[in-house]
């Protein structure tokens, strides 16, 4: 057994009572892409695309992934349809902005805990998540030397509240709000994401090593 079967298949304590813990990822693809010039979740970075690299940082780590489409559906469809832990929702409404897709995307959640991560970080090593996944706490964070990153680890018991958060509101003020825990992760991916051609050509770099 490797170490994610370990972890996934623990048995953990709260309020008292034992229960095994089902992780999910949420993904967020649904952006138009604007400061890049062009749609960048299939952009490629090697021999995959940048969604196909996001997807599967956490794909070992988590029982099923929701990946949540908006502007050009169906190039996110092609990329990811080989992919059996995968389900796509589409967001509509994508362009009142990411908090919109963060919504759609979590009120598909199944399990006990879930990660959520932009599209646009393909570079998360798997044990950024295994180590998030050990500490018990509603929410969980990753820095960077003081600076926080992805993903985000969140309790589902969260969700009924992020739904309920004003459409003006955001994640990281609910986050704040709430609270949570930090883990320190040396690895400076975690706050970096592709926004323009320039982190594009950077992140590049990466993959043809």
């Amino acid at each position: 057994m490797n170490d994610y079967s370990l972890i996934l298949k623990k048995i953990t304590f709260r309020g008292g009572s034992m229960k095994s813990e089902k992780i999910e990822g949420v993904v967020l693809s649904a952006g138009k892409s604007t400061r890049m010039g062009k749609f960048k979740m299939t952009l490629p970075l090697g021999d995959k695309s940048i969604i196909q690299h996001s997807v599967e940082s956490m794909y070992d780590v988590c029982d099923r992934i929701i990946v949540v489409t908006g502007y050009e559906a169906e190039q996110i469809h092609n990329a990811l349809k080989n992919y059996d832990k995968i389900e796509l929702v589409n967001n509509p409404d994508y362009e009142r902005g990411m908090f919109s897709s963060v919504k759609v995307g979590i009120s598909r959640v199944k399990g006990a805990r879930f990660f959520l991560l932009p599209g646009d970080c393909p570079s998360i090593p798997s044990y950024v998540y295994l180590k998030m996944i050990k500490i018990e706490d509603k929410i969980v964070v990753p820095a960077y030397r003081g600076k926080n990153g992805h993903p985000v680890l969140i309790d589902s018991e969260l969700i009924p509240q992020i739904l309920n958060e004003p459409e003006n509101s955001n994640l990281k003020f609910f986050i704040n709000r709430v609270g949570y825990s930090t883990v320190e992760i040396d690895e400076k991916c975690i706050i970096m994401d592709i926004d323009d051609i320039q982190d594009y050509e950077r992140a590049k770099t990466k993959y043809t090593r």
